[in-house]
């Protein structure tokens, strides 16, 4: 280990520490030394943590290691513990075993049935991938699996992605129609009014056709045909940096929340 790493582990250490105990002196009423001690831990550890992944904003380093691992292996087990308590004692032991039921203290739904034994079964022979000679069994398990996962998922994904999605694009271009009088005496910018409605209607079917004018490539995108399709590139370039913005802010909110906890919780700047 170099001279470098040393001593910046080392100060990382000894700033833990004290951040530990300074967390539980000025920890809340609790009822015990011992639950001060380990508020004040749980706090200075959950900085650690996310100032150890933020470092990585610098460089790969040793904190950010540990802070990846630690959460990659956190999850997986969490995972699986909530698997086996919802998945095998919640809906696999009811059915098969009233004396499992009673070890685990649950309710035995009054019969048998056997049919809940296959996909345990699918799950022991998946888990032969891991032997080398009896790797290939597992493709059965793993064949059935993603053939009934596609066939089931395919009505659904249908009817969702794609029935859904042409029914919602018939939309009435003249929204509440009763003429031109009517249309401009109660002409109104506001966002439920007739104008804003007509306007969202058209820019949605005619968006469509155009976007899919673009994908169309058996006529040449020139004259009319050409500017549907470069009014269709907008409509997709707009779609696709509206979804880009909204996925930055649903992360930029998580940065905000990690550093709100970081100066309240943890250093108590902003605690009003």
């Amino acid at each position: 280990m170099r001279k470098s790493t040393m001593i910046v582990t080392l100060v990382v250490v000894l700033l833990f520490i004290a951040s530990w105990i300074f967390k539980t002196m000025t920890a809340p009423e609790v009822d015990s030394t011992f639950d001060a001690l380990t508020q004040g831990f749980l706090v200075t550890f959950a900085a650690f943590l996310t100032l150890a992944i933020m470092s990585f904003l610098y460089q790969d380093n040793p904190f950010y290691k540990f802070a990846e691992h630690l959460y990659v292996g956190v999850s997986a087990a969490y995972a699986m513990t909530l698997g086996f308590w919802s998945t095998l004692v919640g809906n696999l032991f009811p059915r098969v075993s009233e004396t499992l039921c009673g070890w685990f203290q649950v309710e035995f739904s009054g019969q048998h049935d056997w049919q809940f034994l296959i996909p345990p079964i699918l799950g022991i022979l998946l888990l032969m991938r891991l032997s080398p000679k009896g790797g290939w069994i597992s493709r059965w398990a793993l064949a059935f699996i993603v053939g009934t996962t596609a066939g089931l998922n395919l009505p659904r994904f249908l009817r969702s992605d794609f029935i859904e999605q042409i029914s919602g694009t018939f939309l009435p271009l003249l929204v509440d129609w009763e003429g031109f009088g009517h249309f401009f005496s109660n002409l109104s910018l506001s966002a439920s009014g007739q104008f804003v409605a007509i306007l969202s209607n058209f820019v949605i079917v005619s968006g469509v056709i155009c976007g899919l004018i673009y994908f169309f490539f058996s006529k040449e995108h020139k004259g009319a045909f050409g500017s549907a399709s470069r009014y269709g590139i907008w409509i997709l370039m707009i779609t696709f940096g509206a979804s880009f913005g909204y996925t930055v802010m649903g992360r930029i909110s998580l940065l905000v929340g990690r550093l709100t906890f970081l100066m309240d919780d943890w250093l108590g700047i902003i605690s009003g």
